[in-house]
């Protein structure tokens, strides 16, 4: 099939491609109740060389900076209890760690967690974190530019490949919030 946005190759929908991502990833797929059938969750393959914002729309399509999020998991702080989140913000924009999300979180300080967390706590590789499999405790904090777009490219879990999702579908996600203002340039 036909990618819907960008230079790719094939793209594949996620129900019939679930070797190629995570364990946790390949668990949401199958568990995907949302209004947006599973089967428009595409998965695309691509060079994991590429897997940086940069890079990646210089290979596969400069229309795909528009169309990318990026997914960081940040650590808020609050007597000495840590609470780990979830952002989703446009590839263009950065998360608004230190206001929007340490106040959303309601902690005295917030910072993107480490790498050994973040890919320890999400079996997820850096690089390639994705809202999809999530654990199910964690707030997913998305920019509300990010559900306006028909079709967004986020991470499949692995930095080899990528997930094509309609935004709107990341409203669905467990433990999902929508906040404006989430990205900032």
């Amino acid at each position: 099939m036909r990618a819907p946005i960008g230079d790719f190759d094939t793209a594949t929908p996620a129900p019939d491609c679930l070797d190629e991502l995570t364990a946790p990833v390949a668990d949401a797929v199958r568990a995907w109740r949302g209004t947006v059938p599973a089967d428009q969750i595409l998965y695309v393959d691509t060079d994991p060389r590429w897997a940086d914002t940069a890079t990646f729309v210089e290979h596969y399509g400069r229309d795909l900076l528009e169309r990318s999020a990026n997914c960081v998991v940040v650590a808020g702080k609050r007597a000495g209890d840590t609470r780990l989140a979830a952002c989703v913000v446009p590839s263009t924009a950065r998360a608004d760690v230190n206001g929007v999300v340490r106040r959303h979180l309601g902690a005295r300080k917030a910072s993107f967690a480490p790498m050994e967390t973040a890919t320890g706590e999400t079996g997820m590789e850096y690089g390639g974190i994705t809202p999809l499999g999530l654990p199910a405790d964690w707030p997913v904090l998305v920019d509300s530019a990010v559900i306006d777009l028909p079709c967004v490219v986020i991470g499949s879990g692995r930095r080899r490949g990528k997930l094509l999702i309609p935004g709107k579908a990341l409203a669905e996600l467990p433990g999902a919030v929508v906040l404006e203002g989430l990205g900032v340039v």
